[in-house]
């Protein structure tokens, strides 16, 4: 079971996005708790007392104790907002929790025993689906963790939430079996094969004349072929007849 976390807070009058901004200058964090069919409280966190329970990742999923002037009050995160810019912890929303108050929280997603996995040992690959499951539990009951057993997983073969024993009065709370993992065959590299290189090279020998025909050599030049005996040259002109 998640262990619970003791933060103090201390309650503000005010509401809205100056009084908002006015606690915040004063480096703390505003926040707010509801639920549990009573009127919202406005409250004011310090802001290092509460940072390390966020950078955890699992906050959302974390039981409180809120001391507000004295008084407890047992809540569970539901909201954090931060800076876009800053990435500083902006606003936090708790949702009260009353007796025996049921809830639904996600839960983080643990995978062991991948040596004894006959697939993996041989290359396959293990593909996690999810990583985090939503589960309906006892306010006080959250499972800190889902733990699957690789053991024997053979290639295709896929486990779902269904086949995970639960803690007790722990359900999903999802209408669908939800996918964990799942192992599939190492990809292999394929050979392209083609019937002849694209730019092959075609020997001298076999190589075709251009359709069009070559250029006459230019008169003159060595090797030009000379002119049919008693041929006149095309360009010759007659001479001029005598007076």
């Amino acid at each position: 079971m998640s262990k619970i976390v003791n933060i103090k807070a201390a309650a503000r009058g005010r509401a809205g996005k100056g009084a908002a901004r006015a606690v915040r200058r004063e480096g703390l964090v505003p926040g707010v708790v509801y639920g549990d069919k009573k009127e919202p409280q406005i409250i004011s966190l310090v802001y290092k007392n509460i940072e390390p329970h966020v950078m955890t990742g699992r906050f959302l999923s974390t039981l409180v104790d809120l001391e507000v002037d004295g008084a407890a009050i047992r809540a569970i995160p539901r909201d954090i907002q931060f800076d876009p810019v800053k990435d500083r912890i902006t606003h936090v929303d708790f949702l009260r929790l009353g007796k025996d108050a049921r809830i639904a929280v996600d839960v983080q997603v643990h995978f062991k025993n991948q040596d004894a996995s006959p697939a993996l040992k041989t290359g396959a690959v293990l593909n996690v689906v999810s990583h985090t499951v939503s589960l309906y539990c006892p306010a006080d009951f959250i499972p800190d963790e889902i733990v699957v057993d690789l053991t024997g997983l053979q290639v295709n073969q896929s486990v779902h939430l269904s086949q995970i024993k639960l803690p007790d009065r722990v359900t999903s709370a999802s209408r669908e079996d939800v996918t964990l993992c799942a192992v599939t065959a190492q990809a292999k590299e394929e050979e392209v094969a083609t019937d002849a290189p694209a730019a092959a090279e075609v020997p001298a020998s076999a190589q075709k004349a251009p359709a069009a025909a070559a250029a006459a050599p230019a008169a003159g030049a060595k090797g030009a072929a000379a002119p049919a005996k008693g041929a006149a040259p095309a360009a010759a002109a007659k001479p001029a007849a005598k007076k």
